[in-house]
Parts: C-alpha cells; sequence; structure tokens
C-alpha cells in the first residue's frame, strides 16, 4: 500500500492511553443498573444482561492470563478511528498474553454469518494505525437478529477458537451486540460480546458515554469546509450558501459546526420540532434573516441545515411516520413490493389519512415523489434523499420575491447548495479521536479478560488530559428502551437529541442573533496533528461545553 507523507509520519504517532490502563488493572464495580425506559419490558427480554453493574478499572495486581482469541466486527457507516479501535483492542490482547489471537469479520456482521475473516498480525495491523476509513476489513449494515445467524456465528467462533466477539457501531449496532449478547449467555455458549459507541452523527451518548467516535473528527472536516466557503462567501459577497450536514436524527452536526464557524443562521431539528413550526415558519424565519442582512447591504450568507430537519417539522413527520406504517406489510414486516413507481405512489396517497394526505400535496412536486418511493434498507422513507438545501432556498426564494412585490424587500438573492457528509466519514482522525479510539479498543480488551459480556467499552473524562481519562464499560441494557419499528415494538438504545437546555444549545441560542446580523465568521482551518496541545489535542465545543 502506498502511503502519502502524512499517513508515514502519522504512522509512528502513539496515542495516549489512561494512566489506568497503562499496567494491570482491576474492575471496580457500582451499583445495579436499570434500562432508561420500559424496565420491566427490558428486564423480561434481557434476563442474562440486564441489571449489570457500571464497571471502573482502577490499577491492579498483575495477574497471568491464558492465551484467547477475540474476533472484531466494523457495523454500519464508517467514522473516523476505527482502524484504532481495532490496533487499539489488538495492543491489549497482546498485552495479557503474546499468543492471543484477533480475527476481523469482513464486510460487517455479515462476514460474521458468512464466515469470512482474516487474522490480525504486526504487519497487518501497523499498515492502518491512525489512519482513516473501516477498509481494514470493511464494513457492512447486516443485522444481526435472527437466531439462524447466532448460529451460524458460534460455528466459525467455535472453530477459530473465540472467546469473546468486539461490535463497533452505532445505536441500533450495540442492540443487535446486546441481542446477540443475551442470545449467546442464554444458551450457555461462553462467548462474550462488547459493544464500542460509533457515529459521526453524535447521537449515542449518554450519563457515561460522554461522545460517540468520529463525532470530533468529522465535525472539524466539515468545519474547516464551512469555513473556506464562509472566506469565499465573505470575499465574493454575492451568495448565500445554504449548507446540508449530516445528521438525519439528531442536530449536534450541525449544532457543533455552527459553534465552531458562527454561520448567519443554523437550524437546529429539535427545536423546530419543540415550537411545532411549520415548513413555511423555518422559511420565513430564514427569509426575514436574508432581508435583514440586505438592508444593511450584505446580500450574502451562510446557513447550516441538519440532514433531518424535514422529518423534525411536526406535520410532515406525522406524514413520514403514516408513510412508514402503510408501506410496510403487515404479515411480513418487510417493504411492501409494487409494480412500479406509479403503483405506489397511488397506493400511498389512497391509504394514508386525509390531512397527511393535504401536508404531502402542499410539498413541491419532486420531494413529495421522494417521500412515497426512496426507502432505506430498514423499510424507512429516504429522508437524506430529500435536497432540503435546495428545497429551503428555493421557498425562502419566493417568500422575498412576495415581500419584494410588497416593498418589503429590495436586496438580492442567490444561492449556492452544499451537502457535506461523505467528506467527514473517512477523515484521518484528529488527536483526540486517534486517542479516544485506541482507549476503547484498549480497554475492550480489560472488559474481556474481567469475563464481561453485554457491556459497551467507555472511555470517560475525555476534556483532560489522556492519563487521567477514566476507563470501564456500561451494560448495553442500561441505555435501552421501547420503541416503534416497522409497524412493531422494539427494544433499541435510546437516541441522544440535542438537548435545548444544555449548554451547547444554550451557546449557540445566545449568540445566534448577534451572527445573523454581523459577519462574524470563524475559519477552523484544517485539522492540526503536531503543535501546540491547545491547538491539536482539543475536544468538540459541545463537550468543553458540556463538561464546563
Amino acid at each position: 500500500m502506498k502511503k502519502s507523507a502524512l499517513q508515514v509520519a502519522r504512522a509512528a504517532y502513539q496515542p495516549k492511553l489512561p494512566q489506568a490502563l497503562q499496567g494491570a488493572v482491576k474492575a471496580v464495580a457500582g451499583a445495579a443498573t436499570q434500562s432508561v425506559g420500559n424496565q420491566e419490558e427490558i428486564k423480561a427480554m434481557f434476563p442474562n444482561t440486564y441489571g449489570m453493574p457500571v464497571i471502573t478499572f482502577e490499577e491492579g495486581e498483575a495477574q497471568a492470563i491464558e492465551p484467547f482469541n477475540v474476533g472484531i466486527i466494523l457495523s454500519g457507516g464508517q467514522a473516523p478511528g476505527g482502524h484504532n479501535v481495532i490496533s487499539g483492542l489488538y495492543d491489549g490482547v497482546k498485552s495479557l498474553n503474546p499468543q492471543c489471537k484477533l480475527y476481523g469479520f469482513l464486510m460487517g456482521p455479515g462476514g460474521l454469518v458468512d464466515h469470512k475473516y482474516v487474522e490480525f498480525t504486526d504487519e497487518f495491523i501497523d499498515e492502518y494505525r491512525n489512519t482513516g476509513g473501516f477498509d481494514i476489513i470493511g464494513s457492512g449494515r447486516t443485522k444481526l437478529e435472527k437466531e439462524a445467524q447466532f448460529e451460524s456465528g458460534i460455528q466459525i467462533l467455535r472453530q477459530l477458537g473465540i472467546k469473546a466477539l468486539v461490535i463497533i457501531g452505532g445505536d441500533d449496532s450495540n442492540t443487535n451486540a446486546c441481542v446477540l449478547a443475551e442470545y449467546y449467555a442464554a444458551k450457555n455458549y461462553g462467548v462474550q460480546v462488547i459493544g464500542c459507541p460509533k457515529t459521526i452523527d453524535g447521537d449515542l451518548k449518554n450519563e457515561q458515554i460522554e461522545t460517540s467516535f468520529g463525532f470530533d473528527t468529522a465535525c472539524k472536516t466539515y468545519s474547516e469546509l464551512i469555513g473556506n466557503i464562509q472566506r469565499d462567501c465573505n470575499s465574493a459577497r454575492k451568495y448565500w450558501h445554504f449548507i446540508k450536514l449530516m445528521g438525519r436524527s439528531a442536530s449536534h452536526i450541525a449544532l457543533e459546526c455552527a459553534l465552531q464557524t458562527q454561520p448567519n443562521a443554523c437550524l437546529i431539528s429539535e427545536e423546530v420540532e419543540q415550537k411545532e413550526m411549520s415548513l413555511d415558519d423555518v422559511v420565513t424565519y430564514l427569509a426575514q434573516i436574508v432581508a435583514d442582512r440586505a438592508a444593511n447591504g450584505d446580500n450574502f450568507g451562510t446557513v447550516l441545515i441538519p440532514e433531518g430537519l424535514i422529518e423534525f417539522i411536526p406535520a410532515i413527520k406525522k406524514l413520514i411516520a403514516e408513510l412508514n406504517e402503510v408501506l410496510t406489510d403487515p404479515a411480513t414486516g418487510e417493504s411492501r413490493e409494487f409494480a412500479g413507481a406509479e403503483e405506489q405512489i397511488a397506493f400511498v396517497k389512497g391509504n394514508i389519512a386525509p390531512e397527511n394526505l393535504a401536508i404531502l400535496n402542499s410539498l413541491p412536486a419532486d420531494v413529495a415523489r421522494q417521500l412515497c418511493l426512496d426507502r432505506d434498507p430498514h423499510g424507512n422513507v429516504q429522508v437524506s434523499l430529500i435536497e432540503t438545501e435546495k428545497l429551503l432556498s428555493r421557498m425562502v426564494a419566493t417568500k422575498l420575491a412576495g415581500w419584494k412585490k410588497e416593498g418589503k424587500y429590495a436586496g438580492k438573492f442567490s444561492a449556492q447548495h452544499h451537502f457535506f457528509g461523505y467528506e467527514g466519514r473517512c477523515a484521518a482522525p484528529s488527536n483526540y479521536d486517534a486517542d479516544y479510539c485506541y482507549s476503547l479498543g484498549y480497554n475492550a480488551s480489560r472488559l474481556i479478560a474481567a469475563g464481561k459480556t453485554g457491556y459497551m467499552s467507555i472511555i470517560k473524562n475525555t476534556t483532560a488530559p489522556a492519563a487521567q481519562w477514566i476507563a470501564g464499560g456500561v451494560p448495553i441494557t442500561m441505555m435501552m428502551n421501547m420503541e416503534r419499528r416497522n409497524g412493531a415494538m422494539k427494544p433499541v438504545i435510546r437516541k441522544a437529541l440535542v438537548e435545548l437546555d444544555g449548554a451547547p444549545f444554550r451557546y449557540f441560542a445566545e449568540h445566534r442573533e448577534e451572527w445573523a446580523k454581523t459577519t462574524s465568521y470563524v475559519y477552523p482551518g484544517p485539522i492540526q496533528y503536531w503543535g501546540p496541545t491547545e491547538v491539536c489535542d482539543q475536544c468538540t465545543k459541545t463537550l468543553a461545553l458540556e463538561q464546563n
């Protein structure tokens, strides 16, 4: 593999570890836990992995460890730092006993089911240290939820002598990890399952998980691009840039990028829902900012838009919920099949409530068509395909044209559009993510050695120097509740939304009027890997504000 000069230099970087993981450890158990919701239902579904204590690692006495083998899976979308989780786990198990082996299952959970794997070696791992992407073994979105899959998996795990499986993923993947852990525990198969919190969206966090890995790097990557656009915007002074950012289920990325770059407007989906704003309310809000800046002679600006905004507008949210229901076959739980697009659209319009049909018909024809047709692998409306940035700029232009006829607006409006998504998912990890991810993987090896299953690897206190980070594990069941998915109630890890009373949003809300009126852009520039700690090792502004 040919490497760039940056990769060569970066390969020599040794990620920092918490002091507690730098030698032998002992597991200190806290009090028994319970799920965040639906306690009785979750307990009944996970009798073998429910109620376990939170684990914290402290320095302990060295003990002889018999060699053991571990498997690892990358699941779901890519996030910067995945390779460091794997290298941290590899170094962790080798430090316990050099005879330990680590196997990677290829292309996600499907590799476990289909028995496709590779054994890691020093030379193999060294090629990928501190690099972005998931290309070391690939990733996939196969859901581990059927008994046949579990039984196929146990065959290869036994064949390779694997005693523990580590699943790196987001909320859905870790929910599947919990289901798998429960199944193997109930069957007394002797295989442990450990999860690691991954998603650039930032919505896998709670009291125990400060942040999901990849969020730091992705937001810094997007913020660099936004800063570049804002510099251009402030130079040409003739365009409004509408920038859509990843984050369907929560607006953490949009909020963090706003805190880093200070755009003229940033929409937060959770606030739109809380205020019960209509699509017209959103458009009017943006149009007013454009008009106010034009009154000051500034016919340019930047707007940040979270990917899932449309789904948070209450009326459209109700529409999408019903679309998900009517397009799911209740007998199979799978998506209904249709002969063609027109048949599907006709079926939708003939089977949804009148108020939802009215909302559907009020949308631009291309957007309504997308809502009716496009489905993701889970059978849900493919909201991410809707070009919200173009929809909003088009509606803002129409609103401004009406105001111009009424003499309420005399400016010029011309829009440019951007969507930043894949640009950030495989970036070379920041120092924060490189250290955090390596620690998560190394820590997972200690959870395995301690005999734990159904736990997620956690590293806390990460706004402090790495030596002061706290390592341990949290039962995955502690984060679960019941939610309706594809027409049925299922146990899932609760997503973390932007808290409107939280410190990051409050800071944003206190400053957004000033940012709207003035051109107070911040240009973060590229991620820095070498230099002063305050430049290179800083965490996200979200985490800094949350941890104060």
